[in-house]
């Protein structure tokens, strides 16, 4: 049980900075439920027009409020914040985030530190492989362009000690994995990116299923790859 009801949230685009921090702070409270955000991990950020707008660094995400968000140009320097007095700072996820926007033209990206998503890096350092590979999955369907049965390939990059030095191996990962909507980030979590806030928490949601499905089908000796019989 949490402490903090869920705010509400309606399927609908953000049209406002309001709106924004308010969809900002609602998603980081399930995402907190979820088990993806938690420890002050994690965060979200959402771009509206030439803005971008993202989460402090370091503060529990479930308590979140949405006068605490930051509001920053596409460049990423810092237009708008919460009181200086609070002592927050803008979230350390800052330059991965704005890759996948600049790259993807991404309007919503989250970083999770799910535990799925962090077993699933470990399959794959144990088999000395760049990517996890996900086929004939129900919930690749839910992924935008990818079917049932394609063979969809989501990168692995090696995890740094500080999540700023990501930036350069994130970015090459995106350029060169054109239909995927997510890096994976060894030991460490996954970016997940859509078209607008719905997209893309229809997309982390699905790719955390399909990376317990992996690490659930390695548990059983399963063959990930194989097709139905």
């Amino acid at each position: 049980m949490h402490e903090h009801a869920p705010r509400p949230l309606r399927p609908e685009p953000v049209h406002t900075a309001d709106d924004a921090r308010a969809v900002i702070a609602a998603l980081c409270q399930r995402f907190y439920a979820a088990g993806w955000v938690s420890g002050t991990g994690g965060g979200v950020s959402l771009r509206l027009g030439d803005r971008v707008f993202m989460a402090p660094s370091g503060v529990q995400k479930e308590m979140i409020q949405p006068d605490w968000i930051y509001e920053l140009n596409r460049k990423g320097d810092i237009v708008a914040g919460p009181d200086p007095a609070l002592g927050f700072t803008v979230s350390q996820c800052r330059p991965l985030f704005l890759a996948a926007m600049r790259l993807r033209d991404a309007g919503c990206v989250v970083h999770s530190h799910s535990r799925a998503a962090v077993v699933a890096t470990l399959l794959a350092e144990k088999a000395r492989a760049r990517h996890v590979t996900l086929t004939h999955l129900e919930m690749l369907k839910g992924l935008k362009g990818v079917g049932y049965a394609d063979i969809h390939r989501v990168p692995v990059i090696d995890n740094t000690a500080h999540e700023c030095d990501l930036a350069d191996s994130l970015t090459a990962a995106i350029a060169d994995n054109p239909g995927v909507h997510a890096v994976l980030v060894k030991r460490h979590g996954a970016y997940v990116w859509g078209d607008d806030w719905l997209a893309a928490k229809r997309h982390a949601e699905c790719y955390d299923e399909l990376f317990s499905q992996a690490v659930e089908m390695h548990r059983l000796g399963l063959d990930p790859l194989s097709a139905p019989r």
